[in-house]
């Protein structure tokens, strides 16, 4: 189908490609491959064991946005999901080293269909996971894990 894209592509007098509805612009995309980032949202788990996760991660990937947390709860526990996006295509890729958590962590993962998968395997280098479940769409996935210590 891309083939026919670059085939039906119009050209302005210099020779130069001119939109035609986006269809270049796309491919491009496509060529590109474009499905590096992977947002990872984690949930019932304390400030602590949010940092060590996005600190392995950190340390493997490229961190390209996290939400700011917020002050310490001084009460009652409320409901808290820290969420970070990682470009798996860029950063250190330091080794992973199993890593200390005080509780189970949930963590949902979504993005490409590699890009999750990598980030999958980096998680199992430091964590103990368990797949709670995976929904996957075309050019997407999404999966759920279960992060403990080893």
């Amino acid at each position: 189908m891309l083939e026919t894209w670059h085939d039906e592509c119009r050209h302005d007098e210099r020779g130069a490609p001119r939109a035609t509805g986006g269809r270049e612009e796309m491919s491009d995309v496509y060529d590109l491959h474009i499905d590096t980032d992977v947002t990872v949202q984690l949930s019932g788990c304390s400030r602590e064991d949010a940092q060590a996760v996005f600190g392995v991660l950190d340390g493997v990937y490229e961190l390209e946005d996290m939400s700011a947390p917020g002050p310490r709860a001084a009460a009652a526990p409320s409901p808290t999901v820290w969420t970070a996006t990682f470009d798996t295509a860029g950063g250190r890729h330091q080794e992973v080293r199993p890593t200390h958590l005080t509780s189970p962590v949930g963590a949902t993962l979504s993005g490409g269909y590699h890009a999750v998968h990598e980030v999958e395997k980096v998680l199992a280098a430091g964590f103990d996971i368990q797949s709670q479940q995976s929904v996957s769409g075309d050019q997407e996935t999404e999966a759920r894990l279960l992060l403990a210590s080893r």
